[in-house]
């Protein structure tokens, strides 16, 4: 039997963007018939919790925030309406949209946008795109480092992510950081792999490290991530060097004035000791 034909793939995503409920009435009409006054009613920001990319059977919260209050919030994944959320407080300037348990179906670009309680027809802008990834179906990829000498403050580190050789067709790549709640850099790949550079590297930039790859397109379906790259925190690395040096310079000066004063001592001692009587 032949196997079942893969999913329609959408547009691809771009790397330049910040990364089944009933449809409400109203906010399912086409775009064309929605009044924007942006002036009035800026757009909102859309971000993830704890990540916009997380691993199959998790939870995150989309968290869709206004600049003033607003009466209702829409979230949107490919342009259609996926939940709507009534605020009780129109003075409440943000509204969360929980996913649980998610996978591949929930992957995609989201935005989100809200109304006023004063005119309902009028909608603020969408938010910038936000992709969410859901991780685990495809092979993970390997990440590491490529340094020229050491690490220095101020200076760059390369971290390089490589897909598998069987993994074939469009994809995109993104460095993660523990903690972080969007990956720190998306990018395309030159063939099987490509580089973060990490510049001007801080203490800020010390931590857990992974990576993955994903199809450029709709489903979007993502990899696991890679195994964890550490990195150490070069300025205090540079710091805690120096003070050892500092240290250990002092400690030879004060053995070289402690043996001083002791040489000294004894000289004055067998300078000056009375001469015994001769028997």
């Amino acid at each position: 039997m032949a196997p079942p034909d893969p999913p329609p793939q959408g547009p691809p995503f771009s790397p330049s963007l910040p990364m089944g409920f009933p449809r409400a009435a109203g906010w399912g009409a086409p775009r064309p018939e929605t009044r924007f006054l942006p002036e009035a009613l800026p757009k909102p920001s859309l971000r993830a919790w704890p990540s916009s990319v997380v691993p199959a059977r998790s939870s995150v919260t989309l968290r869709c925030g206004a600049p003033t209050g607003a009466a209702s919030f829409a979230l949107r994944k490919a342009g259609c309406v996926w939940e709507m959320v009534q605020s009780p407080d129109s003075a409440e300037a943000r509204a969360e949209f929980h996913l649980p348990d998610v996978k591949s179906s929930h992957a995609g670009e989201y935005t989100c946008e809200y109304r006023r309680s004063g005119d309902p027809r009028v909608s603020s802008r969408p938010s910038d795109a936000l992709l969410l990834l859901v991780t685990g179906y495809l092979r993970r990829p390997s990440l590491q480092a490529h340094r020229r000498g050491a690490v220095t403050e101020g200076h760059e580190v390369t971290l390089q992510c490589q897909r598998p050789a069987t993994e074939q067709g469009t994809v995109l790549f993104a460095l993660l950081k523990a903690g972080s709640a969007a990956p720190v850099q998306v990018r395309a790949p030159a063939g099987r792999e490509t580089d973060f550079s990490l510049r001007n590297v801080s203490a800020g930039d010390s931590g857990n490290y992974s990576c993955v790859h994903c199809q450029a397109r709709a489903p979007f379906l993502a990899s696991q991530a890679s195994p964890r790259l550490e990195t150490s925190p070069p300025s205090i690395s540079s710091d805690y060097s120096t003070g050892n040096h500092i240290r250990l310079a002092l400690a030879v000066v004060i053995m070289v004035i402690a043996g001083a004063l002791l040489l000294e001592a004894w000289w004055r001692q067998s300078s000056f000791s009375p001469c015994l009587p001769s028997g």
